[in-house]
């Protein structure tokens, strides 16, 4: 008892108790679902934490908060699959019994490979021997943790109590998706915006929210927030871990830190997760802070700071014809936009852990001479290598940038490791990268083969970049992040020349004596790098050429460079401010963390802009994303509800029944019946079914015959176009008012079925 209170190992179970006091108190009557969501993932992570244990034996955690992770990614894909083969119907019902059998699965493989590990019996894949130690497992360490992600969790979770509503940029859209897969017993689902068609667009995000909102036994308007909530604290407790781990340090050939100084270790984590998460760049520092401080004393002329200006500079200001979309995680997290890239922040961090796991099981295995046919077994079931091509799979129905940034990466990495097993042997590190390469992809490729059955690319080329950004707007965003990773790039090279035996090559001192945590540092920063400086040459070419042809390509490519930054920087700062002796690379590192810390402000100036005053906890307003509508549509809010409740009750109709209303541009006030519902509209956000479908022409014709029918007399056109799209309800609201006028033809709408609703709005059932 001494000993626990001395050490105080009770202040992380404490800490989780209080925060879940805490969260009664703060999110009131949504303080259930909080609970349900939250207990959901703990149960995921401890169903598959010896899968964890596997892919992460090397950490003193047993990668506990990846297991939470891998316990959404891992049951969710197999239920995706039967679902998309029609093997099972994406019901509550068959969610838990696939979950449940996936778990079992885990459970038995791994107890499995122990016996045989006992037994000495392997599967080729340990023949080499191992010549480090597993750090004991830390207790402590996982109720840290798990009180960091609670805390994230809640944190998020309670900010977006304060501006609930699914309604602004692009959140009808997100919110949609949602709405129409959980109405859906098959996947993909209908597409909200086009009748007739599926989801083209990367919805695996959207899917995983909706599998675990069938899991928890929650409502979609709840766990639309408490998604963007896990996802935020997944962003913070997934850098903590691996960078903690890169810098405990354990031996010579890590950073060697020290196991008496966790706390430095911490401290780097830290430093990671605040970068990751809570981090903006330097242009909110300077314009946000610096220059409105400087603009009183000298008399220049300062516009109010609005926080979307940090992510819209390159193209604005200047105002040129080159616009362009620089975000960032914590402003995703403040939007609350619950899409394609933001959601899948979860695996690509997972991915990034594993990466780092398998390069430490490779440097604690005894390199090989040439290549030998009899390696191909232990290669090819190397569980890490078969966890990466799964996962980059999976990004190709999740978000296909990260498939590619990802891809690349995973090659770059496997290339060291063939380079290390091979002892700098070019041509053998060469054979063991290629099958290492060729495995990612192919798993890669049958993974994601569900989804690109059905899916149509996009993409239309490559064009060369005709734009290019300021130097000093480069040097605003990126600066930071590039001038401390290419300065701790001058000093792991120097270290290591200055260790170079006689006779030995600068490449292989480099390579094969420097320590793991640099070179894994090293590898995030040369592809950050590299992703910043691709769209100054290079870009994906979509429908926004037109002034804005580097926008989508920067805005995907440097989002996975500030994650990658975002670790690297916590890293270094910590890695300096520990050597001993060395004043110039503490006092480097003092201004890196200065800078950094300023960058973490954004995430409070962010949050008091969009939310308002959150320490006033009278303002929350629940988590209710549908709330708005009594307020925003108050004409249209209790119809949209009667038509929500006719459709369940006509289960005849099928589970999405066609309706019609008025269709309009995209980020519009338009469109919100099929959004809200789930339930597939004619026609909708014109740019966006531009965009998935590449082609604008059914949407023209759509929105022509959308139009003709609330306006025209002809009742053959009409019955024609009912029949053709099958609909089974007609709305007449505020928009459709707004859009046709005095040309709407109210009293041919009537005629054309009964009537459910008429407060205002009018609501037609098809058929008398």
């Amino acid at each position: 008892m001494e000993r626990l209170w001395k050490n105080r190992e009770w202040m992380p179970g404490i800490g989780i108790l209080a925060l879940l006091i805490l969260s009664a108190a703060l999110l009131k009557e949504d303080s259930v679902s909080f609970l349900k969501w939250w207990l959901l993932l703990l149960l995921l992570g401890l169903a598959f934490s010896p899968l964890a244990g596997l892919l992460f034996r090397g950490f003193a955690d047993r990668g506990y908060v990846f297991a939470k992770a891998l316990g959404i990614g891992v049951p969710g894909f197999v239920f995706w699959v039967l679902v998309c083969a029609g093997i099972l119907p994406f019901s509550t019902g068959w969610a838990w019994p696939v979950t449940a059998l996936c778990a079992g699965v885990c459970w038995l493989m791994v107890w499995k490979r122990r016996i045989r590990k006992d037994r000495g019996q392997t599967d080729g894949s340990e023949k080499t021997a191992v010549k480090g130690k597993k750090l004991p497992v830390s207790f402590h360490l996982i109720l840290w943790e798990e009180f960091l992600f609670l805390l994230l969790i809640l944190m998020w979770t309670y900010f977006a109590g304060f501006r609930p509503e699914a309604m602004g940029t692009e959140k009808f859209m997100d919110y949609g998706f949602m709405a129409s897969m959980m109405r859906s017993d098959t996947l993909p689902s209908a597409d909200i915006w086009q009748a007739g068609s599926h989801i083209n667009y990367y919805y695996g995000g959207q899917y995983y929210a909706v599998y675990l909102t069938r899991l928890s036994f929650t409502r979609v308007q709840e766990t639309y927030h408490l998604m963007r909530a896990a996802v935020a604290a997944f962003a913070f407790v997934l850098p903590f871990s691996m960078v903690y781990r890169l810098l405990q340090g354990t031996g010579k050939k890590t950073a060697d830190i020290g196991r008496r100084k966790n706390r430095a270790a911490a401290a780097g984590g830290l430093l990671a997760g605040a970068a990751v998460s809570f981090g903006g760049n330097m242009h909110y520092v300077w314009y946000g802070k610096l220059r409105p401080l400087l603009a009183g004393i000298f008399g220049w002329q300062q516009k109010d700071y609005w926080f979307p200006d940090s992510t819209r500079y390159i193209g604005y200001d200047p105002d040129v014809a080159d616009k362009t979309i620089h975000e960032f995680p914590s402003y995703s997290f403040v939007l609350g936009d619950l899409h394609a890239h933001m959601v899948n922040l979860f695996l690509v961090l997972l991915l990034l852990g594993i990466l780092y796991s398998f390069l430490r099981q490779v440097r604690e295995q005894r390199r090989s001479g040439r290549f030998s046919v009899s390696e191909l077994p232990g290669m090819l079931l190397n569980p890490h290598i078969l966890t990466m091509g799964w996962l980059l799979g999976v990004f190709q129905w999740a978000n296909y940038w990260d498939f590619v940034i990802y891809l690349t990466v995973c090659l770059g990495a496997v290339t060291y490791a063939g380079i290390y097993r091979k002892n700098c042997r070019p041509g053998q590190a060469l054979i063991c990268a290629a099958v290492w390469g060729a495995e990612l992809a192919a798993i890669a490729f049958l993974c994601a083969l569900p989804f690109q059955i059905s899916f149509e690319t996009m993409v239309s080329g490559v064009g060369v970049a005709e734009n290019h950004s300021l130097p000093h707007q480069l040097l605003l965003l990126w600066g930071l992040p590039a001038v401390l990773t290419v300065v701790f790039f001058v000093y792991a090279v120097r270290r290591s020349i200055l260790q170079r035996k006689k006779g030995t090559g600068i490449l292989r001192q480099f390579f094969l004596k420097s320590p793991l945590s640099d070179l894994t540092v090293f590898l995030w920063g040369l592809c950050a790098l590299g992703l910043v400086l691709i769209p100054e040459l290079v870009y994906v070419r979509d429908i926004y050429e037109e002034g804005y042809a580097r926008s989508n390509t920067m805005f995907k490519l440097t989002y996975q460079a500030f994650i990658m930054f975002g670790m690297c920087m916590g890293y270094i700062i910590v890695r300096f401010l520990t050597l001993k002796r060395r004043l110039l690379p503490k006092i480097f590192a003092g201004a890196g963390l200065a800078c950094l810390l300023g960058t973490c402000c954004y995430t409070v100036t962010a949050v008091g802009s969009w939310y308002g005053n959150v320490l006033d906890p009278s303002g929350y307003q629940g988590l209710d994303a549908t709330a708005f509508l009594e307020e925003e549509y108050p004409e249209d809010a209790g119809a949209i509800r009667a038509l929500e409740e006719d459709a369940a009750e006509h289960p005849e109709y099928g589970t999405n029944p066609v309706i019609v209303e008025a269709d309009g541009e995209s980020y519009s006030r338009y469109c919100r019946v099929s959004a809200i519902t789930g339930l597939p509209t004619v026609s909708g956000w014109y740019t966006h079914e531009w965009l998935w479908r590449g082609e604008p022409k059914e949407q023209q014709k759509r929105s022509e015959e959308i139009r003709k029918f609330y306006t025209g007399t002809d009742m053959g056109q009409t019955e024609e176009f009912l029949e053709k799209y099958q609909v089974r309800y007609i709305f007449v609201g505020s928009c459709e008012k707004e859009k046709y006028g005095d040309a709407l033809n109210e009293e041919k709408l009537r005629s054309l079925g009964t009537v459910i609703y008429d407060e205002g709005t009018l609501v037609i059932r098809v058929g008398k």
